[in-house]
């Protein structure tokens, strides 16, 4: 079981859709983030751009996780990657009244100490796509992009 606490307290004008969207994100192991509203939905002072907006969190989950499988799969493999950064991006639309992220692009670079072939390299992401927890569990379609394979 996983665990997540959203805490809220208010502050404003509550009736007057003047209330504050800042709130903390507790999780299991004590780590405590600030979240709010993002504020391309509702405007700073009642949002916090400096708070993770969900829907950052979104793509930052999907992001973790196919790393976590990436590099797992890599070292059951016999490589080894030194560093690995992406910048997973994704845009709310409005889907008949209904606004949903339709697609999450992961925008991956890897350096290795020993690099593999591209084919491997990509192979090695299809499966932890098809791995990820989270990739099995949200409708998006998830892109994933390879846009360096460097020794």
């Amino acid at each position: 079981m996983h665990e997540a606490r959203v805490i809220w307290q208010s502050s404003g004008d509550f009736a007057a859709n003047r209330y504050t969207r800042g709130h903390l994100w507790r999780f299991d192991g004590g780590a405590e983030v600030k979240a709010s509203a993002s504020p391309s939905v509702v405007p700073v002072p009642l949002s916090d751009p400096a708070a993770v907006d969900p829907e950052e969190a979104f793509l930052a989950s999907i992001s973790s996780c196919h790393m976590l499988w990436f590099l797992d799969f890599s070292r059951q493999a016999g490589f080894e990657p030194t560093t690995y950064e992406d910048r997973a991006t994704g845009a709310l639309v409005s889907d008949g009244g209904r606004m949903w992220i339709p697609r999450v692009d992961l925008n991956i670079r890897v350096t290795w100490a020993e690099a593999p072939d591209a084919d491997t390299h990509k192979a090695l992401h299809d499966k932890a796509h098809h791995a990820c927890f989270i990739a099995n569990s949200v409708r998006s379609e998830i892109v994933v992009n390879l846009l360096e394979n460097t020794p």
